[in-house]
């Protein structure tokens, strides 16, 4: 797969497990009423993160949002907050994502900067990912605690009769959605990490280096030095000091930046 097409490929899986997030956030139907003892009823409840619901036999439906925050249980807040922090990683990382796409140019933006943004992006929709998933597999473990022990103080000894008298409560659809979105989230930030490998220009472990040809070398005598071109057999544009004498030629030579290089 082309860096280009993953990293399309990581930002639209990102944007639907977004949307995912979102909606599965604002769904009442994180736990529903069991109807397995008694699937014919008059009235069926359901309960999100934010409301409850009930639902009569003739259409007609009811919610009362929760009104207070410190009487929930702490469960309940606490997948609140993941939910909300992975969406709003999520955006984060969705705007920091736009401007890496490699089709989009803004300015003098190289190549190593989008590398690093969509790096970046990445790594939020990897932990916006986890916190949906961590988010809503604490709200299943609740419901599966809640059920069993429902069920267990269902059944009483007295002749062996089972009583119904409390409700139970089984996986709702928004729980589904909130995993699935979860996994489409952590998938497109693995994408866009490893896009970010095609992104960055490769890195050579030489420099290069321009050679000239050899300028003037300078060899030192007691009497003076003495310089040449590095040819025995030329003496063309030398310059010898002796004491008080000097001959000079017509071109005056002088060490280039080359020569030491």
């Amino acid at each position: 797969m082309s860096t280009t097409r993953c990293q399309m490929v990581g930002f639209l899986l990102s944007i639907l497990g977004l949307a995912g997030c979102i909606v599965a956030t604002e769904m009442d139907m994180w736990s529903t009423q069991d109807l397995y003892d008694n699937p014919v009823t008059a009235v069926f409840q359901y309960e999100g993160l934010w409301r409850s619901c009930v639902q009569q036999s003739s259409g007609f439906t009811e919610c009362r949002p929760y009104l207070t925050i410190l009487g929930l249980p702490a469960m309940l807040q606490a997948v609140r907050a993941l939910m909300i922090v992975g969406i709003i990683l999520s955006v984060i990382g969705l705007l920091v994502a736009i401007f890496a796409l490699k089709c989009i140019r803004i300015g003098n933006m190289d190549d190593s900067a989008k590398a690093k943004m969509t790096l970046t992006s990445g790594i939020m929709f990897i932990i916006a990912g986890l916190c949906a998933i961590a988010g809503v597999s604490v709200f299943a473990n609740m419901l599966v605690t809640n059920f069993w022990m429902s069920t267990a103080s269902m059944y009483t000894s007295m002749g062996g009769m089972v009583q119904t008298v409390q409700t139970r409560y089984t996986f709702g659809a928004a729980l589904f959605v909130g995993w699935v979105a979860g996994g489409l989230t952590l998938i497109g930030g693995v994408l866009l990490c490893i896009a970010c490998r095609g992104l960055a220009p490769e890195e050579t472990n030489y420099k290069a280096v321009s050679y000239h040809a050899s300028g003037h070398n300078v060899a030192y005598r007691p009497g003076g030095f003495k310089a040449s071109t590095g040819f025995e057999s030329s003496t063309r544009n030398k310059k010898i000091y002796d004491g008080g004498a000097r001959t000079e030629d017509e071109g005056q030579s002088h060490p280039s930046k080359y020569d030491y290089v």
